[in-house]
C-alpha cells in the first residue's frame, strides 16, 4: 500500500463547503503541503498540479503566502521560508509537555551520553516534537519535524502498543511496510505479536530495523487517564552500545525518565 493510501485511509471523512468550512483556507493548506524535500522550489504550474487547483487560484495563494512571509520568490521558482515553522513551534508552545521534558531529558543525556528524543503518533509516522542530540554523527539526520514509519521505530511501537487493539490493526493495515534494512520486521502478523509485547513489557527495543547499526530504546509517556501521550528514546549505534548493553545501561534511566516526565503532567501513579 502506498503512503498516499495510507494516509487516505486514516484521514477524517471530507466535509463539504458550507458554513463551517472554508474552502480558500484549506486550499491554502494545500498549497503548503505541496512543498516537502523532494520538492523545495517550484512554479506556478508545479503548485497548481500538485495542490488540483487552478493555475490562477495557485497563483493568489502564493503571492498571499509571499506577501505574509510564508514564502519567498526567486524568478519562476517558489519556496517556503523559515517563518513556515511558526505555525509548527504554534502547536509546541501550545502543549506545556514539551517545556517539562526537555530538562528531564537533557539530564538522560548528559548521563549516558546518548541521544534523545520525544515524538507523537500521526496516522501510521511518528513525527519528532524534542530532541536533544549528542555531537555524534547518525546517518539519519533528525529534528523537530521529522517523520519516520511507526512500525519499525521503537518510539512507533510504543505509540501503538498505546492503542486500543482495532486502531493498532488499522494503522498497520494502512502502513507501507518496507523492509528498510536485512532486519526490518514486515509482517503484519509478527509486528502485531511485537507490540502487544510492548504493551505488556512497558518499553520497546528496536536493532537495525530502522537504519543498519542503528539501536533504540522507547518507553511511553502518559497522560491523566494513563493514555500514551508521546514516546521518548534514546538511541546509539550497534557497535558502541548493542541491545544487550542498552538494556543493562539504559532501559533503567530511560524508565524513570518517562516516569519523571508523566508525573509533571499528571500521568504517572
Amino acid at each position: 500500500m502506498s503512503a498516499n493510501s495510507s494516509s487516505a485511509a486514516l484521514a477524517p471523512a471530507r466535509i463539504e463547503p458550507g458554513d463551517s468550512y472554508v474552502q480558500s483556507f484549506a486550499r491554502g493548506l494545500a498549497v503548503v503541503r505541496t512543498f516537502s524535500g523532494e520538492a523545495p522550489a517550484q512554479t506556478i504550474t508545479e503548485v497548481a498540479e500538485r495542490a488540483g487547483l487552478t493555475r490562477a487560484g495557485a497563483r493568489r495563494i502564493l503571492l498571499t503566502l509571499q506577501h505574509l512571509g510564508y514564502v519567498e520568490a526567486e524568478g519562476r521558482l517558489f519556496r517556503l521560508t523559515p517563518k513556515i515553522l511558526d505555525l509548527g513551534f504554534a502547536y509546541l508552545s501550545s502543549l506545556p509537555l514539551w517545556n517539562l521534558a526537555e530538562p528531564v531529558m537533557e539530564d538522560l543525556v548528559a548521563d549516558i551520553k546518548e541521544s534523545c528524543s520525544a515524538a507523537v503518533l500521526d496516522a501510521t509516522d511518528i513525527v519528532y516534537v524534542l530532541r536533544v542530540p549528542t555531537h555524534k554523527i547518525m546517518a539519519i539526520n533528525l529534528g523537530v519535524g521529522s517523520r519516520l514509519p511507526a512500525y519499525c521505530s521503537s518510539m512507533g511501537r510504543v505509540l501503538l502498543a498505546g492503542l486500543p487493539d482495532e486502531q493498532i490493526d488499522a494503522r498497520l493495515a494502512a502502513s507501507d511496510l518496507v523492509q528498510r534494512t536485512p532486519k526490518t520486521e514486515t509482517d503484519p502478523t509478527r509486528l502485531r505479536a511485537l507490540i502487544e509485547q510492548v504493551r505488556v513489557q512497558g518499553w520497546a527495543l528496536v536493532a537495525e530495523e530502522l537504519e543498519e547499526g542503528l539501536v533504540s530504546l522507547a518507553a511511553p509517556i502518559r497522560g491523566r487517564n494513563g493514555e500514551v501521550v508521546a514516546a521518548i528514546n534514546v538511541s546509539g549505534q550497534q557497535h558502541r552500545t548493542p541491545p544487550v548493553v542498552m538494556l543493562e545501561r539504559f532501559l533503567p534511566k530511560l524508565l524513570a525518565a518517562a516516569h519523571q516526565i508523566s508525573s509533571m503532567i499528571g500521568g504517572a501513579k
